[in-house]
C-alpha cells in the first residue's frame, strides 16, 4: 500500500479493490473508488481541496493531481491519465483521456469521452466538449473523435483495470536478478497487448504500422 498521510483531520479513503503502488503518495482528502490503478511517484495531495478519483480510473506513473483550497480535482469513472500530467483543481469527466505531460488548469472542464494531447496546456476554465480531442499549448479543440477512437481508449483502460487486479495479487518486492538469461527464463504472460493509437489506425487500413510517423492530430 502507498504512503497515506492525515492533514490535520483530512485522512485518504481507499477502496480495497485499488491498487495504489508503494512509490505513490496520498495526503489528506483524497479519494479513490473501487478498481483504480494508481502508479509509482503519483501524488495525490489533498492538504486544501478535495481530491477524488471514481471507480475503474488509472493515474499513472508521477502524475499530480491538487487543488486551491475549498475545490476539487475530480477523475471520473474510467478515466485515464497519462504519465506526468498535472491536473490542478479541474473535472475530468467519464472515460476521458489526459495525454502525457498535459496540464489541466483550474476550472476546467474535460467532457466525457474527450481525449487531450500529450504535453496540452488546457487553460483554467476551459471546457472541451465530450466526445473531442483538444491540443496543444494552449489547447485547441480539434475535433470531433470517432467511435473507433474511443473504443480504443476504453480498450486501454481495461487494460490499465487488468493491471490493477493483476498488481493487487502478484507485484512483490525483490532482490534483482544477476543476469539477463535469468530473467528471461522467469518471463511470463504479459496479458492482451495494447498498441498505440498510430498502430491501431494503421491496422484498421489495411497498412503496416510505421512507428515513425508523426500523427497529424497530435493525438495521446
Amino acid at each position: 500500500m502507498a504512503p497515506a498521510y492525515a492533514f490535520e483531520e483530512r485522512i485518504p479513503v481507499v477502496h480495497p479493490d485499488a491498487f495504489l503502488h508503494p512509490d505513490s503518495v496520498l495526503i489528506g482528502d483524497v479519494r479513490i473508488g473501487a478498481g483504480c490503478y494508481i502508479g509509482p511517484c503519483a501524488s495525490l495531495r489533498g492538504d486544501f481541496g478535495r481530491i477524488i478519483v471514481h471507480e475503474g480510473a488509472n493515474i499513472q506513473d508521477s502524475c499530480v493531481l491538487h487543488c486551491f483550497p475549498d475545490s476539487e480535482t475530480v477523475v471520473g469513472p474510467g478515466g485515464h491519465i497519462g504519465h506526468g500530467a498535472v491536473l490542478h483543481g479541474c473535472r475530468i469527466e467519464e472515460d476521458a483521456l489526459i495525454g502525457m505531460n498535459a496540464v489541466i488548469m483550474d476550472g476546467a472542464v474535460i467532457g466525457a469521452q474527450c481525449f487531450v494531447g500529450a504535453n496540452s496546456f488546457v487553460k483554467s476554465g476551459q471546457n472541451v466538449p465530450e466526445r473531442h480531442l483538444a491540443a496543444g499549448s494552449p489547447a485547441r479543440v480539434l475535433r470531433e473523435l470517432t467511435a473507433d477512437e474511443i473504443a480504443w481508449k476504453q480498450q486501454g483502460t481495461r487494460t490499465y483495470q487488468e493491471l490493477a487486479r493483476r498488481c493487487l495479487r502478484d507485484l512483490r518486492p525483490v532482490t534483482p536478478l544477476s543476469t539477463v538469461r535469468a530473467a528471461e527464463a522467469r518471463r511470463t504472460d504479459i496479458g492482451q497487448r495494447h498498441v498505440t493509437l498510430h498502430e491501431h489506425r494503421a491496422r484498421l487500413a489495411g497498412d503496416p504500422a510505421d512507428k515513425n510517423a508523426r500523427d497529424p492530430d497530435h493525438a495521446p
